[in-house]
């Protein structure tokens, strides 16, 4: 998910707030960071195996917190909105060569089965 600049800070530290978009077009917004670290956003996807409608879904994470490291590493869930699936996204957020700040993420996608035999199949 890419980019954002980051010109206020000498130290190029990432910013999680704002929105980002991806390689294939799909899009997110993250809210405020707490002090706790947790955030709140939505995401719409440009991208689905589903037949149905893609709508905005919501999303729930939490960003390392240590004052120490501007390139912080984050976590969250999407809760699909018009299918029956979960993703969780897990990465960190890093200050490229031109000062954009770029999210490198890996997620896992769980569809929901009838049947526990079908398990093997569902992530």
């Amino acid at each position: 998910l890419c980019c954002g600049t980051n010109s206020e800070s000498p130290w190029l530290q990432c910013v999680l707030t704002g929105n980002w978009t991806n390689d294939l077009g799909s899009n997110m917004t993250i809210g405020e960071v707490n002090g706790k670290g947790e955030f709140s956003g939505s995401y719409y996807t440009a991208v689905t195996a589903s037949k149905d409608k893609i709508k905005v879904s919501p999303l729930q994470g939490s960003q390392q917190r240590t004052n120490q490291k501007r390139q912080p590493t984050f976590g969250f869930t999407v809760n699909w909105s018009f299918t029956e699936t979960t993703t969780v996204f897990t990465g960190q957020c890093f200050v490229n060569s031109k000062g954009e700040e770029v999210l490198k993420t890996m997620w896992l996608l769980r569809s929901h089965v009838g049947d526990i035999k079908d398990d093997w199949k569902a992530t």
